[in-house]
């Protein structure tokens, strides 16, 4: 008998269902035989790594000895355990058939380990797929491999320097400024470096002196109205731009004289991978860990291909012209996949980067909108558009730039129209703006229908959108295609940022990134968490061991820690006045600062004095949403006011729960 070893219930059942004859057989909860093999799908990691229980205590834990410290393995999931020790007992083979990547070499790892216990001698062997569809699946099985060690190293490596660095520097910066219990200020390897770009941000746009300028535009028509652009685009002085409008209001022609006409071709994009899927799913209004969870979700299902994957080209091996056929009979892509097929030759476009883990996302099975959520099909029809486009001919535009004299005034206008759609036609998620001048001929005069001057402002540095945060993580190499979302999730979580679709810091963010970026720029820079993720990668590689990794982190990690202990007292000072300054929400009657303060018992928030406990004025406060102080006080009772931000919700709210505006809490 052979055991299974899937990572989760939901591949477990699908893996039975492919491997079995006839209908698989459920033996207990999440355990199922197909003919003669066992499947038991885990949960993913069924193992923590934590410290010894000597450092439980926050107050009294070596933080030196902490960053030298072994960690220790102990199990999580009893009841997987069990199970695996159970059928393990009487299998002569284990086969681990997790998600192939580091991860999931780990976790695998993890399971055999826990077999051997009961079974030392038991065969193992590794079945790798890149789908749950049928045959990825029964060929895997047909051609299994052995377990990768070095890339399980290499994922067990990230965990420990993760877990080492995460708690250590937490627990620093959490005791030196008090912030203790619920109100903890966390700190991590690639948490922070992240964090610090979005701050950085942030300054760039606070300190952003906007400047005025002027646009000039004539409104022209020959048969239908179209726009010319004056051709020096910005006016910086208010002056020169006043006296052209004069001389231009006198106008009634504008002559053609110059014409400029040619054919434009737009390449395909390539394929998706990890990095690409996300952006182009933030686009579609989902955050980075909705949308890989959808995907992952579709994956288990057999719908889609494994989502994490640094490949952004095909293999030879995928078979593209068999998955348009499979879509031939699919209600709504039938006709583009038949379209598609009927071209002399299928040629994918390629991306740069190739790998031979896991081929680009791509659709594998045939899915019924009816049988998925609204949010998976919405993943599914992307993810099957992107690959429909990357098999599609190139878009061909023509375009037109035609230049106009009006009064001794350069304008231009542009016009863009398509000779043919090509893969614009399968991917709807890519906008091209069609703009169609009138036939133009050098020489024409064209009447003017009115001349439009506007006086605008510069703007600041854009937020980091989700798909530009995930851009700026890979450049950097801040994590990995699989830890990026969760990273920004866990930012989100601790409060450091807000906003889904533009990522505005908190108060808390900026006084931790700061303090740190004054004392021990290491944390914040991602040069140092570079290096570390560059020496994972060679543990998978067999170029360096697990230990010597870690090793190396502890030695980094020993160095920063005594270049914080020594400024131990400012960096908590500094993060203390930092803190209250952020949470002021305006001044109380006896002279104090009436700020947020949250519970050390509850971590409810609410409103208090600084000069507690001589004054004890305070209010509540909503437990929800973000806020933000107001310069005025209510017009009924004179108490502070403040905003509550609730997604895309705000409302302005007295803090008096007993005044006359008192519908605002709801």
């Amino acid at each position: 008998m052979s055991l299974i070893i899937a990572e989760k219930p939901s591949a477990g059942r699908r893996i039975s269902q492919i491997l079995s004859s006839s209908s698989p057989k459920t033996l207990e909860k999440n355990v199922y035989e197909a003919d003669d093999h066992v499947i038991v799908p885990l949960r993913g990691h069924i193992i923590e790594v934590d410290f010894p229980s000597r450092f439980s205590n926050w107050q009294s834990a070596n933080l030196n000895a902490m960053a030298e410290s072994d960690l220790v393995y102990k199990p999580s999931v009893k009841s997987i355990q069990r199970k695996l020790k159970k059928f393990g007992k009487k299998a002569d083979k284990c086969i681990v058939a997790t998600d192939f990547d580091r991860e999931g070499e780990s976790i695998g790892k993890e399971a055999v380990n826990i077999i051997k216990e009961v079974n030392p001698d038991i065969d193992v062997k590794r079945a790798r797929f890149s789908s749950l569809a049928p045959s990825d699946v029964e060929k895997a099985f047909n051609n299994l491999t052995e377990l990768d060690k070095n890339l399980a190293n290499s994922a067990d490596s990230r965990r420990e320097i993760d877990l080492i660095w995460g708690a250590v520097l937490t627990r620093f910066v959490s005791l030196v400024s008090n912030r203790l219990g619920k109100q903890f200020l966390s700190v991590g390897r690639v948490q922070t470096p992240t964090l610090a770009m979005i701050v950085e941000r942030q300054k760039e746009r606070d300190k952003f002196d906007p400047k005025d300028y002027w646009t000039l535009k004539a409104e022209l028509r020959k048969d239908k109205k179209f726009k010319a652009e004056h051709k020096k685009k910005k006016f910086w002085k208010k002056e020169e731009v006043d006296k052209i409008t004069k001389k231009l209001r006198k106008a009634d022609k504008a002559q053609v004289k110059k014409l400029k006409k040619r054919k434009k071709s737009l390449k395909p994009p390539t394929p998706f991978n990890t990095t690409a899927f996300l952006r182009a799913a933030s686009r579609i209004g989902l955050s980075p860990s909705q949308a890989i969870n959808t995907a992952e979700s579709l994956y288990q299902n057999g719908f889609i291909s494994y989502p994490r994957t640094d490949n952004t080209q095909y293999p030879k091996s995928l078979g593209l012209k068999k998955i348009l056929k499979k879509f031939t009979e699919h209600a709504q892509f039938k006709n583009q996949a038949k379209e598609l097929l009927s071209q002399k030759k299928i040629k994918p476009t390629k991306g740069k980067k190739k790998s031979t883990d896991h081929p680009p996302i791509h659709p594998v099975e045939l899915a019924n909108k009816k049988s998925l959520s609204n949010r998976q099909w919405k993943v599914y029809k992307l993810i099957v558009s992107r690959f429909f486009a990357t098999v599609a001919p190139k878009a061909v535009l023509n375009t037109v730039r035609a230049d106009f004299n009006i009064e001794g005034e350069n304008f231009f206008s542009r016009g863009r129209t398509f000779l043919k759609k090509g893969w614009k036609k399968y991917y709807p998620y890519s906008k091209t703006r069609i703009i169609e001048l009138p036939e133009l001929k050098k020489n024409d005069e064209v009447n003017i229908e009115k001349i439009i001057r506007k006086k605008k402002q510069t703007k600041p540095p854009k937020k980091y959108s989700p798909s530009a945060l995930i851009k700026k993580m890979e450049d950097k190499n801040l994590g990995t295609k699989s830890t990026r979302p969760s990273i920004i999730n866990k930012l989100q979580g601790r409060r450091y940022i807000k906003g889904y679709k533009k990522y505005t810091p908190t108060n808390i963010a900026k006084a931790v990134v700061n303090t740190l970026d004054n004392h021990v720029e290491e944390i914040t820079q991602p040069k140092m968490t570079s290096k570390l993720k560059k020496e994972m990668e060679q543990i998978s590689e067999g170029k360096k061991s697990m230990e010597e990794v870690v090793g190396d982190s502890r030695n980094m990690l020993s160095e920063v820690l005594d270049e914080m202990v020594k400024e131990k007292g400012r960096i908590g000072e500094e993060l203390k006045k930092a803190i209250q300054e952020s949470n002021v929400i305006a001044e109380c009657e006896c002279g104090g600062n009436l700020r947020v303060i949250r519970s050390k018992k509850s971590g409810k928030r609410f409103v208090g004095c600084s000069n507690y406990p001589k004054c004890k004025k305070s209010y509540p406060l909503p437990q929800k949403g973000g806020m933000k102080a107001l310069d005025e006080k209510c017009e009924e009772c004179g108490a502070p006011k403040v905003k509550i931000l609730r997604g895309k919700k705000t409302f302005e709210m007295c803090l008096n729960p007993d005044c006359k505006t008192k519908e605002d809490w709801k």
